[in-house]
């Protein structure tokens, strides 16, 4: 059986508890619309004419394939969680990296797009432009904080 997917939404948030990290992590994750799915990962491809879609509603327990990126934090921590993705400009699909740090969204996005040239070195292509989905959470004091991003597919054919 192939599961190739034709559709995908990106989303991103971030969530904070006094309890865990867990329970922010389970936060963000409601906040970012997919805390009632069954996540699995997936790694990095976009299959060609795959379409980025408005993010929409899935059923509660459905299993989810994703490219998630999350960072856990405590409190006086500044955290960063993203995505970058990018098509070929061959037409023939594209690629999703993600990434988490303990620091800024704005050195997140330098990695991420160090991320993206290396796998369109190794690949030998050219992407078009590249595209950041990040999210940074300061986390203030007696609190546990969690970023996520994610780039999730909704159909397949």
């Amino acid at each position: 059986m192939e599961l190739v997917p034709s559709k995908f939404f990106i989303t991103k948030s971030s969530g904070m508890s006094k309890t865990s990290d867990l329970n922010a992590f389970d936060r963000a994750l409601i906040s970012a619309g997919i805390g009632e799915q069954n996540l699995v990962s997936v790694s990095s491809v976009i299959p060609i004419h795959a379409e980025r879609i408005e993010r929409c509603e899935m059923p509660m327990g459905a299993v989810t394939h994703c490219v998630l990126a999350q960072m856990r934090g405590t409190e006086g921590e500044t955290i960063a969680a993203g995505i970058a993705y990018a098509y070929r400009k061959d037409g023939k699909g594209g690629y999703v990296a993600e990434g988490h740090i303990h620091g800024s969204a704005e050195s997140l996005k330098e990695i991420l797009k160090w991320k993206m040239h290396e796998m369109a070195r190794i690949r030998e292509v050219e992407f078009e432009e590249i595209q950041f989905e990040i999210e940074e959470l300061a986390i203030p004091i007696d609190h546990y904080g969690c970023c996520v991003a994610a780039l999730v597919f909704t159909e397949y054919h």
